[in-house]
């Protein structure tokens, strides 16, 4: 029985990830379908499939909804206005080109909060190519610090879904999430933003 679970869901997964890269299927819709496809793998009667999956979908969006809704809310709001390539453009103006890449950083960082990594990329990718075609250095030296910035806030800090999701799941503290996720992501983004970057620059 351990092991038909296993496989159900290696499977289920497969699928999933067959589903969304190559059908381009969206993404919650092929998560319901790996989702009854593992039930079933499972042994599980319909019944039981749309009850568990109605209680799970139930109990996450119950604790994170109104956050994850805030945060695209204000995530729209910073893409659709500009708000987010001002941001930039100030913190490369204020820090300066030599220390463009900490700039980068800490934008993709604040960036990354409310705006999904994605859409965060997309908006601020277009400033690190524009800082390395000026400077003449590698465009690797600014991406770099800007994906690492991005990549922090999107995967350590709510209000993004994934850290929300894992403090309901675990009943901590929202507020201590975020005073650890912004302790650790800092020395995270350092590392593998600005110190990389000039490694990998060179």
């Amino acid at each position: 029985m351990q092991a038909q679970l296993i496989i159900a869901a290696i499977l289920g997964i497969a699928l999933l990830l067959v589903l969304i890269i190559k059908f381009r299927i969206q993404a919650m819709v092929a998560i319901l379908i790996g989702a009854i496809f593992i039930g079933l793998a499972a042994g599980m009667s319909f019944e039981q499939i749309i009850d568990s999956v109605n209680d799970g979908i139930g109990n996450t969006l119950k604790g994170i909804a109104l956050l994850v809704g805030l945060g695209s809310m204000f995530g729209s709001i910073l893409e659709i206005s500009g708000g987010a390539q001002s941001l930039a453009v100030t913190m490369v103006d204020k820090i300066g080109e030599k220390k463009a890449a900490w700039a980068l950083s800490i934008t993709g960082l604040v960036i990354a909060m409310p705006v999904f990594f994605d859409a965060g990329l997309i908006i601020l990718i277009p400033i690190a190519f524009s800082l390395a075609k000026r400077t003449g250095k590698s465009s690797l030296y600014y991406a770099i610090p800007l994906l690492a910035g991005l990549a922090v806030g999107h995967a350590f800090i709510p209000p993004t879904p994934g850290p929300i999701l894992v403090a309901t799941m675990l009943g901590v503290d929202l507020g201590w999430v975020i005073l650890i996720g912004i302790i650790c992501g800092i020395f995270a983004m350092i590392v593998a933003g600005p110190i990389w970057g000039a490694y990998c620059g060179k």
